[in-house]
């Protein structure tokens, strides 16, 4: 893997597609953990602190929309980027939208390789300076 490894959460009630999405991360040289409703994802993103979270918006008791409005008001997570994974379109997003960016199921994982890909380069200057100082 050339890109460097990030901490990923993937939030999805469907149990089959947050695990085949956490093995395609692993294999790509990423942490990946998963998370099946709101409070749980929360929860798991206070512990691991994720550059990235995956977040379906349809979950049980709490929709990803609300987790994401959470999250974003969790100072140790300011710099985590929220993924919005849908099975519709943008249109069904809020706007203003707390999600960083967007896919829609079925996911193309090279679009979303390449987009860890761009996360992880932007990453990259600020762990040179902090391994430096």
């Amino acid at each position: 893997m050339t890109t460097p490894p990030l901490q990923i959460l993937v939030v999805d009630d469907n149990a089959d597609s947050a695990r085949m999405l956490k093995v395609l991360l692993r294999c790509e040289g990423h942490e990946a953990r998963i998370a099946f409703d709101g409070p749980s994802a929360i929860e798991a993103a206070k512990l691991t602190l994720p550059d990235v979270v995956f977040l379906d918006l349809t979950l049980p008791g709490m929709s990803g929309v609300e987790v994401a409005a959470k999250l974003r008001c969790l100072p140790e997570l300011s710099a985590c980027r929220l993924v919005a994974v849908t099975g519709c379109g943008e249109e069904r997003l809020p706007s203003p939208s707390p999600f960083d960016h967007h896919f829609q199921k079925p996911v193309d994982h090279v679009a979303l390789l390449g987009y860890l890909a761009g996360v992880a380069a932007a990453r990259t200057p600020t762990l040179l300076a902090a391994a430096v100082a």
